[in-house]
């Protein structure tokens, strides 16, 4: 599934990156198909709620272009290895691959780390979101009605999961 396009760069995610991660990730806020969240975390709060070294930035002619990150769903030890899976792009480079070679990162770094699954809450409108995750094996799982509330409206999501093939078994 290799569609690594030709200069896009993907790279560790360091603090450095916060500011141009946020401006993104505020970006996802405003389609309201992206996420509940509806104000940035600083990068404190966010940095504790998402695995070091499973995030990354997609980086495009030197231009923070996207990112990717993985976060417990459980601190059980019984789910270590299922992780949930964040994917964002910036609203000017969607539909040029960032999502694919973000993810494809995600899941190959996931899998060094005996992550065996990686689950992911899409909103049902966020058609892209769905099909890009169908593209690398996740599959639907379920259907979870009013499992959120967003500006005082009850939303519902569509559980993805993806097992490893390699981790796990």
């Amino acid at each position: 599934m290799n569609e690594n396009k030709p200069n896009i760069i993907v790279e560790g995610m360091l603090p450095v990156n916060w500011p141009s991660v946020v401006d993104i990730y505020v970006q996802g806020f405003s389609t309201k198909k992206a996420t509940f969240q509806t104000e940035a975390p600083t990068w404190e709060e966010w940095n504790k709620s998402h695995s070091e070294g499973l995030r990354f930035v997609a980086i495009k002619n030197e231009i923070i272009t996207g990112w990717a990150a993985l976060s417990p769903v459980s601190s059980r030890a019984v789910y270590a290895g299922v992780m949930e899976v964040s994917v964002y792009v910036h609203e000017d480079y969607r539909g040029m691959g960032i999502g694919n070679v973000l993810l494809e990162r995600l899941i190959t770094e996931s899998e060094t780390k005996n992550i065996w699954t990686l689950q992911s809450g899409i909103f049902p409108e966020n058609l892209g979101s769905i099909a890009l995750h169908e593209k690398f094996g996740f599959r639907k799982i379920g259907y979870r009605e009013k499992i959120g509330k967003m500006y005082g409206v009850w939303r519902d999501t569509v559980l993805m999961e993806r097992r490893s093939k390699t981790v796990g078994l």
